[in-house]
C-alpha cells in the first residue's frame, strides 16, 4: 500500500496513465492525492474527473483555480470562458451533474496526521495558522456543498480583498479565502496578495517586497509540511517546509508526483504530448 500525491494534471490523461505505469500503481490498494487543476487546458479533462472519481475512497482532490471555473461555468457563468479552456466535454457529457456534484464536494484543504502533511492547491498567506487555514476552508466548502454554492459562484471572481482581516465577512471574505487557496504565489511583507505576480521567483529579486508565500519571514505554518501545486514556473522545490508539485505538463514539462510514505519522486516526460490550446 502507497500514497502518491500527482501535481496538476489539467486534462492530461494520457500522461496521467503512464505515470501511474510507472509507479504500478493499484487502484485497490494505493491511494491517489492531487494537488487540483484536474482539468482544463489539456485534451482529456473528461476522462480525469471520471477516474478520479472512479477511485473513490482511494482517492483524494482539493479544488484548484480551474475546478472552479469549471464549476462556475457549468453554473451558468459562460460569460467567463475563454477561448484556451478545454471544458466542453464535460458539460456535454451524459454523467455530466454526477462529476460535477463530486467536484463540487472536494475540499480546499486536505490534512492527514499519520503523515504528518496538508494538501492544498495554491498557497497560505502568513497571518494564517494550520488551525485557521482548517477552520478557513471548511467556510467555502460548507457554502459549495449547500444550496448557496450558485450565489458563490456569481461573487467568487476578483482581486479583492487583498489582506486578511478577522473582520470580513460575507462574500468578500470567502472570496479572500478562495483566492488564497486556489491563485496566491506571493504576497508582501505584510502579508497583502499579489495575485498579479505569476512568474517564476528565480526571476524576484532579493530586495523585491513581494515574495513568494512559502517564504515569508513570519508565516505561522512554518513548521507545517505543506503540499501544493498551481505554480507551473516555481517547478518542483522540497525546501521552506513546502513540496511544491505543478511541474508544467500542460505545457510540455514534466507530470510529477511523490510517495509520501519515503518521499521517493517520480516524474514522466509530457513533452510534444500534452498541448494546451494557447498558453497565456
Amino acid at each position: 500500500m502507497a500514497t502518491y500525491v500527482v501535481g496538476d494534471i489539467q486534462g492530461c490523461f494520457a500522461e496521467l496513465q503512464h505515470l501511474l505505469d510507472t509507479v504500478q500503481f493499484n487502484p485497490q490498494q494505493d491511494s491517489l492525492w492531487s494537488t487540483g487543476d484536474l482539468v482544463n487546458r489539456g485534451p482529456q479533462s473528461l476522462e480525469t474527473l471520471r477516474f478520479f472519481k472512479s477511485l473513490g475512497k482511494q482517492s483524494i482532490a482539493v479544488l484548484g483555480n480551474h475546478d472552479l471555473h469549471l464549476l462556475a461555468v457549468a453554473c451558468g457563468h459562460h460569460e467567463y470562458l475563454k477561448v484556451q479552456d478545454t471544458l466542453d466535454e464535460i458539460l456535454t457529457a451524459p454523467d455530466r451533474e454526477e462529476l460535477i456534484t463530486w467536484l463540487r464536494h472536494r475540499p480546499l484543504l486536505h490534512h492527514d496526521a499519520n503523515f504528518g502533511v496538508s494538501l492544498i492547491h495554491a498557497g497560505l498567506p502568513p497571518q494564517w495558522t494550520l488551525a485557521d487555514a482548517q477552520q478557513y476552508a471548511k467556510e467555502v466548502e460548507v457554502v459549495l456543498q449547500s444550496d448557496q454554492y450558485s450565489d458563490y459562484f456569481d461573487n467568487m471572481y476578483g482581486n479583492k480583498p487583498k489582506m486578511w482581516s478577522d473582520k470580513l465577512t460575507g462574500w468578500k471574505r470567502l472570496r479572500y479565502i478562495t483566492n488564497c487557496f486556489t491563485r496566491l504565489r506571493y504576497c508582501n511583507s505584510e502579508g497583502k496578495l499579489a495575485l498579479e505576480k505569476k512568474f517564476s521567483p528565480a526571476n524576484v529579486s532579493l530586495n523585491d517586497p513581494k515574495q513568494p508565500w512559502f517564504m515569508h519571514k513570519h508565516r505561522e505554518t512554518v513548521q507545517n509540511k505543506i503540499i501544493f501545486g498551481h505554480w507551473s514556473t516555481l517547478g518542483f522545490q522540497n525546501e521552506y517546509g513546502i513540496i511544491a508539485l505543478d511541474t508544467g505538463c500542460v505545457w510540455g514539462g514534466e507530470l510529477t508526483a511523490v510517495r509520501l510514505e519515503d518521499l521517493h519522486v517520480f516524474q514522466v516526460d509530457c513533452s510534444g504530448a500534452c498541448e494546451p490550446v494557447k498558453k497565456f
